[in-house]
């Protein structure tokens, strides 16, 4: 068994104990709804200058990037990459991946968004998609995975883990 597969009934357990709806299965695989934004979830400046270039071929997206790099650089990335101001909404609320999550989702929630791409490393996608599937998913918000190659081969699964159970305690008790 994948360690995907005992973490996604982990958390599924995890739901059904604390009387929380189930959860879809976490997978990457993509659905036929086309995404209506972009989210950027910060750590690296490689993820904004992906991210750039990844707006440019998506022109009508507006693009969320989550606690990034300093204003000042993320600006004169997208500038450089002659992407619009106006599209571009920088938030500094988040302190870690869960919280990339639960800050953006009412804005999500608010502006009727109902899927968006998720752009990371590769190496951290796997714990973004077991978060992402969460709090996103509980929300009916789909999340859409663009990976960033990266040198880095993998996270550490207890990461993973961790912010599954911190996710599932966030739907519970909402903080």
């Amino acid at each position: 068994m994948s360690s995907m597969t005992a973490l996604s009934g982990l958390i599924g357990s995890g739901c059904m104990i604390f009387g929380v709806p189930c959860l879809p299965t976490i997978s990457a695989s993509p659905t036929a709804r086309e995404p209506q934004a972009i989210l950027v979830l910060g750590g690296s400046p490689t993820r904004e200058k992906f991210a750039a270039q990844f707006a440019l071929e998506h022109p009508q997206l507006p693009i969320f990037v989550s606690s990034g790099s300093p204003e000042e650089y993320a600006q004169y990335v997208f500038d450089q990459a002659g992407v619009k101001r106006d599209r571009i909404h920088l938030d500094y609320r988040a302190v870690d991946t869960v919280t990339n999550f639960t800050v953006m989702v009412t804005e999500f929630q608010q502006r009727k968004i109902t899927d968006v791409y998720v752009i990371t490393s590769e190496f951290h996608m796997p714990r973004a998609l077991v978060i992402g599937k969460i709090v996103l998913g509980s929300r009916g918000i789909e999340m859409h995975p663009v990976a960033i190659p990266s040198q880095i081969k993998s996270e550490n699964p207890t990461k993973s883990l961790r912010d599954g159970l911190r996710s599932v305690f966030w739907l519970v008790t909402g903080s």
